[in-house]
């Protein structure tokens, strides 16, 4: 790694650079995640938003080396972690920074708890894999951690089973395992989906109020925009493998440039306006085998397509102010620069 790569991964903690993810259909590799690049930085909550299909879940699977074998691979782009590259690291080399510096949490926890073991089981594991702990005392930092995420009866819950607790709760034990050997990057994806309303915000209260003890960073993965509003500071808004939009929190709310960006905050019902019927986006995202290769990928379901933007593939260029980025061809910032191919 040259000097030059050095000094540019050191200024974030995780640092994406032209990520192309692929999975095999028919014996035909597809891009899911298509020229990717994105960096956090310690202490940043960054949220990834964007319907189901665009691409948010298996980034962050690629990030983790958890893409399913033989299916997914990563084809191309960097991923470095405190300036060190890790998208070349072997299953070893993977599995000492997973779990430790780097935890996920998952959408479902009933089917990422396994059913046959005890929670306080699959707890000691994450410890035993990554530290030096006698099983007395992994026991006691299981309850611990336990009781960290807000579960009083810790004491029953470690010799309980995933079906014996409520949706929340897993979570919770859920959110307790990622932290367990506390990471310095957390990765949610849609950790709040299943669960009801009253118990969402506790969780993303719990997430907030980890993140402020440890100074640890967050990606959180959601098509809730909601939850962005209220949990992050920076925004990626992906669309069909790509990303259409980068933005503060601030800007994408009070200021979006992209027209899906647009459209998916003119679908968020609001309390000030009495409406019959929720504005919606027309048309659905492509499959990864029907997938436009030129042009901008929304062209079909946006309402202010021109010709060219079937044609002409719009770059991330920066438009205003505080790094506020947009593929967009609405804006001359984001159209191919001269000699390059628009393609």
């Amino acid at each position: 790694m040259d000097n030059q790569k050095v000094a540019t991964a050191n200024e974030a903690l995780l640092e994406v650079k032209n990520l192309e993810t692929a999975f095999n259909i028919d014996g035909e590799y597809y891009n899911a995640v298509d020229d990717v690049s994105f960096s956090i930085k310690k202490g940043e909550i960054l949220g990834i938003v964007g319907e189901s299909g665009c691409g948010k879940s298996v980034l962050s699977l690629s990030i983790m080396h958890l893409l399913p074998a033989g299916i997914g691979k990563v084809k191309k782009g960097e991923i470095y972690f405190e300036g060190k590259r890790i998208d070349q690291l072997s299953v070893k080399e993977i599995n000492k920074i997973r779990g430790k510096e780097i935890s996920m949490i998952f959408q479902e926890p009933m089917t990422s708890l396994n059913p046959v073991f005890t929670i306080g089981y699959q707890l000691q594991e994450v410890l035993f894999n990554h530290q030096k702990i006698s099983k007395q005392k992994a026991r006691a930092e299981a309850i611990q951690l336990l009781r960290s995420v807000g579960i009083s009866r810790a004491e029953q819950v470690v010799d309980e089973y995933p079906h014996q607790l409520s949706g929340g709760m897993r979570q919770r034990v859920m959110i307790a395992m990622a932290i367990a050997c506390q990471p310095k990057l957390l990765i949610a994806d849609e950790p709040t989906t299943a669960l009801d309303v009253t118990i969402q915000a506790q969780i993303l209260e719990l997430l907030k109020d980890i993140q402020d003890a440890n100074d640890m960073s967050i990606i959180l993965i959601t098509h809730d925009l909601g939850v962005v509003a209220e949990m992050c500071d920076n925004v990626l808004v992906m669309y069909a493998g790509k990303i259409v939009e980068k933005a503060t929190v601030e800007d994408l709310f009070f200021d979006p440039k992209h027209p899906y960006t647009k459209l998916l905050l003119g679908s968020i019902p609001r309390l000030e306006e009495d409406v019959e019927q929720l504005s919606s986006i027309e048309g659905i995202v492509p499959s990864l085998k029907n997938m436009p290769k030129v042009g901008c990928k929304f062209a079909n379901r946006c309402p202010f397509a021109k010709p060219e933007c079937f044609t002409v593939t719009p770059e991330l260029a920066p438009e205003g102010n505080n790094g506020h980025e947009v593929a967009c061809l609405l804006y001359e910032s984001s159209w191919p620069k001269e000699g390059k191919s628009a393609s």
